[in-house]
């Protein structure tokens, strides 16, 4: 495809086939489509894409970077062409443009203008017209065979028509004549047009247009290069344990249950368990998390990370296409095959231009020879009005737009879904937030002892016999009490009561931890003190956790779901964007009350049921707000469907990730601010791309029509426009998170 148009029309064929629903984007040179394998099979759709004059492939799988070798073999080969392509447009460029120069020179500067430069101006600009403009063409010649015009056909008849005109004038009319002159003019002249030639127009709108393409290739493969930057983080090689010996495997032949070695320095492979050793992991290449995550025998890892610190065993749990990082590449290359409304609307305009352009110029012509002006000027302005008019910025506006900021995205970790979300942003004024995992950690942490005897004593004891437990407060305790005394003693007669808490001996000392009546049940009760400090936990939605040996009660321990450090302030710049925090929870209104007092929040909804959280987004909707929803559990996921914006917290589940419409890959919610805050300014960078292509045309064409452009000023206010369209996009690359 070589324009908007063309994109318009592979678009329009396989759409009418039976079952097919396709999206072309011209800027990735990709077509996503959706069809029943019953009735239509991909060799279907290559054949009507190339019944269209075009031709099509299925791509290779660049979006899993654990692919095969014949895929990467075959990514490889597809990088090649579009180098070879890129070659090969820069070699006619420079063969445009060298040979243009002169003749631009002399038509512009009569003082260049020696006896015969006319003849020279030919010799230059045929090879420019030929060779240079041989693509142009070539598409417009296939594009003929089957009844179709797009901008090719504009370009290839606007050039031909220059120079066919230039060359009658020279060899039939009186333009050769030794001593000719020919004033540069920027307004349309009256006369016969045999002494004018137009070889400056020729050569310079090739020159102009091959820039233009030029410079679009290179600025669509710098656009999309966050996507490739993905696909290349994976490590290539992995070291295998396989029978007690380390084998080193491309990491495509990985499978789930296999255990790695990594080593200081290297990459993890693929997502896994921790199986042996401990060190420091730095995920900012994939999350953007400065700060390296301490990982020890049974944490997540994932894979594209790197590992800083000590030598780690890992098992494998997700392979290629499954894992987080083939996941992030393939929403961030779905995002960007994506067309937004204004998108859709500037195609379908792209879709009927060219025919129209086409009618615009022959009735140009055909009212400027009515008017009595003479055939030059009428050709004049029939030839700027093919010129002008390419619909290529309106094409570029938003795929490049959207290509750069899904991309930003991704290195900021904001995956971005679609270009429908990128307008959704703009609409919302209420963002709902999940309390667990979202605000707060998701994970119970000991929050205060309460006691009157030695602290270290208390967690030691405690802590000794909470780590035979699973249970997530037992965890809580035990945790903090290995980060705070070190090693904890052996327990003897360990035993865990269901629903209560649990029981042992410690150095001797016989020793419960669990609710008060656990203790009640043993003849123990707490003395005022610590009665005061369980009321008051409780009341501020904290587990009271009691600690008693000897037939005493020793200790209160306060277990909570911690607040995010990052909470309070992520707050703080949702309401900066002119959202209003709701804090959404199945929690008790105490817990909920506590936890939004601590980040700013005001208005609490609590004690909700998992289904319930819909019917919360659509009252919500009803009352006329435009709500977006932060969560990322399971319980979540139909709220986040049901929201006008969803924003999944990566550290979530599956089903969360995927009903959302943007993924904070950190599960920092300060992300969420950048997620909004990146996704408006990538909207309104397309509409600003929108407003000046159509700006653009509507003002060029009259003046065109009118005569008052020369065909070469035309095609390079026409190549410009593309360009700006680009730049104007690229800008989004120096997006920073606050």
């Amino acid at each position: 495809m070589t324009c908007a148009s063309c994109a318009a029309r592979v678009e329009k064929k396989l759409n009418r086939m039976d079952g097919v629903e396709a999206t072309v984007n011209y800027a990735t040179e990709k077509a996503k489509v959706s069809f029943s394998a019953a009735e239509v099979s991909v060799s279907d759709l290559v054949a009507t894409v190339e019944s269209a004059g075009y031709t099509a492939a299925r791509p290779a799988r660049t979006p899993d970077p654990d692919a095969t070798h014949n895929d990467r073999h075959e990514g490889g080969r597809e990088d090649r062409r579009e180098d070879d392509e890129l070659r090969t447009l820069r070699e006619r460029l420079v063969t445009a443009v060298v040979l243009a120069v002169p003749v631009i020179a002399t038509a512009m500067v009569p003082a260049l203008q020696f006896q015969y430069w006319q003849w020279l101006s030919l010799t230059l600009a045929a090879p420019v017209v030929t060779y240079a403009a041989w693509p142009f063409h070539c598409a417009a010649f296939t594009n003929a065979r089957h009844g179709a015009a797009t901008m090719d056909t504009l370009i290839s008849v606007g050039v031909s028509a220059a120079f066919l005109w230039s060359v009658w004038a020279l060899f039939f009319g009186t333009a050769g004549m030794p001593g000719m002159v020919h004033p540069f003019e920027l307004t349309i002249s009256r006369g016969d047009g045999a002494g004018n030639i137009y070889l400056e127009a020729a050569a310079g709108v090739t020159a102009f247009i091959l820039a233009g393409r030029y410079f679009e290739a290179r600025s669509k493969r710098t656009a999309g290069a966050a996507l490739r930057a993905l696909v290349e983080l994976g490590a290539k090689h992995v070291t295998v344990l396989r029978d007690g010996r380390e084998v080193t495997l491309p990491t495509a032949e990985l499978k789930v249950g296999d255990r790695f070695v990594v080593r200081p320095g290297e990459k993890i492979a693929t997502d896994g368990t921790v199986v042996e050793g401990a060190s420091a992991v730095d995920a900012s290449m994939l999350t953007g998390e400065s700060m390296p995550v301490e990982v020890s025998t049974g944490d997540a890892v994932t894979g594209a990370t790197l590992n800083s610190g000590g030598r780690l065993v890992v098992e494998a749990t997700r392979v290629g296409a499954d894992t987080q990082l083939a996941r992030m590449t393939r929403l961030v290359e779905d995002a960007q095959n994506g067309k937004a409304a204004a998108q859709r609307l500037a195609d379908r305009i792209s879709a009927v231009f060219v025919p129209v352009v086409i009618a615009l110029a022959l009735a140009t012509l055909g009212f400027w020879l009515g008017a009595g002006a003479g055939l030059t000027a009428a050709f004049t302005a029939a030839v700027a009005v093919l010129i002008i008019a390419c619909p290529c910025a309106l094409g570029l506006a938003t795929p490049t737009a959207l290509m750069v900021g899904t991309g930003r995205g991704a290195q900021l970790g904001i995956l971005i879904k679609g270009p429908e979300v990128l307008e959704s942003t703009r609409r919302v004024d209420t963002v709902v937030l999940d309390k667990t995992g979202t605000v707060t950690t998701g994970r119970m942490t000991l929050r205060a002892v309460r006691t009157t005897r030695d602290e270290a004593e208390v967690l030691r004891l405690a802590g000794a016999l909470e780590h035979a437990s699973e249970h997530p407060v037992a965890r809580a305790v035990a945790e903090a009490a290995v980060q705070r005394t070190g090693t904890l003693p052996a327990v003897e007669d360990f035993a865990g009561i269901a629903g209560l808490g649990v029981q042992g001996v410690v150095e001797g000392r016989a020793v419960l931890v669990g609710r008060t009546q656990l203790l009640a049940e043993r003849g123990i009760r707490l003395p005022d003190h610590l009665e005061r400090a369980r009321s008051q936990a409780e009341a501020a939605g904290r587990t009271a956790v009691a600690v008693a040996w000897d037939g005493e009660a020793r200790a209160v321990l306060e277990v909570a779901d911690a607040v995010k450090d990052t909470s309070a302030e992520a707050v703080t710049r949702l309401r900066a964007l002119g959202l209003t925090p709701i804090l959404l929870t199945g929690d008790n209104r105490a817990v909920a009350k506590a936890v939004a007092a601590e980040v700013g929040i005001d208005e609490v909804i609590a004690e909700v049921l998992p289904e319930d959280k819909v019917a919360v987004v659509k009252r919500l909707q009803a009352e006329g707000r435009s709500v977006a929803m932060v969560g990322d559990g399971v319980n979540d996921a139909a709220a986040l469907a049901q929201a006008d914006l969803g924003l999944a917290m990566g550290t979530g589940t599956d089903a969360a990730i995927e009903a959302g419409d943007l993924t904070l890959v950190r599960g920092d919610l300060r992300v969420a601010a950048d997620a909004v805050r990146l996704s408006r300014r990538t909207l309104g960078t397309i509409r600003s791309n929108l407003f000046w292509a159509f700006a653009y045309n509507v003002a060029a064409l009259p003046l065109a029509a009118a005569g008052l452009l020369n065909p070469m000023i035309a095609g390079a206010a026409m190549a410009l426009s593309s360009v700006f369209v680009v730049g104007n996009s690229l800008r989004l690359r120096r997006f920073r998170a606050a």
